[in-house]
């Protein structure tokens, strides 16, 4: 890998880590059009860099953390994922990360149930609620959600908001509350897989490494800001569609 294709996937790191569109398969998805082997450094690349896009939002949301009764949500909502990511680790790393056609298609299905989602919440009032107000039952829950995105192409964010969506919470305080779970989410599984893969630190790979996580946390300070305007304006169906036609194109064009 090169430092102009590390800037890259920093760019679309960036763009997408709190999208519902799959940062991991998009980043995936870029490594097979520019012919990036999927090694085990790569990999460890690919997670990696996602500190940069959560960073932003550290620097973002910096108050929240300081507040006791979000980081008690946040501690129950990570709860799942850290033990679905701690006991099926080898096999997300072996048979899921670096196969274009399960992104394909979760990327597709992923996209399909967003729509329906979001269709059938289609009137219904949003509140102005805050993260406070999100109950531990419902950070739970949206946590397990969260847990579906192991399988590349679902989306941490995006498994998130519709779980969310499903309980009935209102969209922005909802975004909020990935973003901010997104923080110990990524930290503790980048920790892990670069202590189970340490040679990913090694050598060029630490500079390339480090360019990724400079670009995303760049990029990803503005999709922040934009991201939580864009939902109180709109639903999330447009990313549904565009999951849709990005798994159809790389159907079409690549395989």
């Amino acid at each position: 890998m090169t430092y102009l294709e590390s800037i890259v996937l920093g760019i679309i790191e960036g763009l997408t880590e709190f999208l519902p569109v799959s940062s991991t398969g998009h980043l995936i998805l870029a490594a097979e059009l520019l012919g990036i082997p999927q090694t085990e450094a790569f990999k460890s690349f690919e997670i990696a860099i996602q500190l940069g896009s959560i960073l932003a939002v550290v620097v973002y949301f910096w108050r929240s953390f300081l507040d006791i009764e979000i980081l008690k949500r946040l501690a129950i909502a990570f709860i799942p994922t850290g033990l679905v990511g701690f006991f099926l680790y080898r096999f997300i790393k072996d048979a899921l990360i670096g196969d274009p056609m399960i992104v394909v298609w979760a990327l597709a299905l992923g996209g399909v149930v967003i729509i329906v989602v979001e269709y059938v919440m289609r009137g219904r009032v949003e509140t102005d609620a805050k993260v406070q107000d999100i109950t531990y039952l419902q950070s739970f829950l949206i946590g397990a959600a969260q847990s579906f995105a192991v399988i590349p192409g679902v989306s941490r964010s995006g498994a998130s908001v519709i779980g969310g969506l499903l309980l009935g919470v209102p969209r922005a305080t909802l975004l909020t509350f990935t973003f901010l779970l997104a923080v110990p989410t990524m930290v503790m599984a980048t920790a892990y897989d670069l202590y189970k893969t340490p040679e990913a630190l090694m050598g060029a790979n630490l500079s390339l490494l480090a360019l990724g996580f400079v670009t995303a946390f760049v990029v990803a300070l503005f999709i922040v800001r934009y991201a939580l305007v864009f939902v109180r304006r709109y639903t999330f169906a447009p990313f549904g569609w565009y999951r849709i036609v990005l798994a159809a194109l790389f159907l079409l064009l690549v395989f």
